[in-house]
């Protein structure tokens, strides 16, 4: 029987998909295809990024408090996005790659980060799987001189000082055990701390987002004057780069 999700006629026997996923793949074609549906033809790579921004803080909400069929539910619209980019892809010249060599493309990577299960070298706890980490991504983009290399600057100011800190933390720049004398001892206390912040922030008129965004970038400035003499061949004084701009207001 013909499926009038895709044809009006049966189609040959090596195109009919052989799974959910194959069926997806599918139906993400169709309706991109001639005849389909005008606004799926219509978007690009570019007009799509607001959807898959707000279907990925969606699928989070879900994994915070959501069930399990909101978990099902928003993990499927996020690989939609990632179907419907890739067959964008397919049918642009200058990209011309389509889902299978994006999967093609992760197998690859996830190899080779993980040689402790594909290769030979020896790591038995997360705590030397995530030291090792950095060395496996270095060999595999050897074009990279800094630690701040390949963190997305269009994150959200919280998440990316929270990225930027652990790289200060790499470089030494920043301890990791070093506290702070500031009452937090879970998430339940840091929460209302944050929201007690932005709410001071917001009632003198004051950019909380920005302020922090230009407070990671003062940071990130450090750190790439830390890495300055490393690169060469210099020691770092370990005076000359204390973080300073982590600090309280005086």
């Amino acid at each position: 029987m013909t499926n009038p999700l895709f044809s009006s006629a049966p189609a040959p026997k090596h195109e009919v998909p052989t799974s959910s996923l194959d069926t997806l793949i599918a139906t993400v074609a169709r309706l991109r295809a001639p005849g389909g549906c005008p606004w799926d033809a219509d978007q690009t790579h570019a007009s799509l990024v607001r959807h898959l921004v707000e279907e990925t803080h969606e699928l989070i909400e879900a994994i915070e408090v959501g069930s399990r069929d909101d978990l099902l539910e928003e993990l499927g619209d996020v690989l939609y996005q990632v179907l419907f980019h890739a067959d964008l892809a397919a049918h642009t010249p200058e990209e011309d790659f389509d889902i299978q060599a994006v999967a093609a493309r992760l197998t690859e990577k996830m190899v080779g980060r993980h040689p402790h299960v594909f290769g030979d070298v020896t790591l038995e706890t997360a705590e030397e799987v995530s030291a090792a980490w950095d060395r496996f991504k270095a060999e595999e983009k050897p074009g990279r001189t800094s630690v701040l290399d390949g963190i997305p600057t269009g994150m959200p100011a919280l998440a990316l000082a929270d990225k930027v800190l652990g790289r200060a933390e790499k470089i030494g720049l920043l301890d990791a055990d070093e506290g702070f004398p500031l009452p937090i001892e879970s998430e339940a206390d840091l929460g209302p701390l944050l929201l007690a912040i932005v709410a001071s922030a917001r009632s003198q008129g004051l950019d909380a987002e920005r302020a922090l965004r230009a407070a990671v970038r003062d940071l990130q400035v450090e750190i790439r004057g830390a890495e300055a003499p490393t690169a060469s061949g210099n020691a770092v004084d370990d005076d000359a780069f204390d973080a300073g701009i982590i600090a309280f207001p005086s």
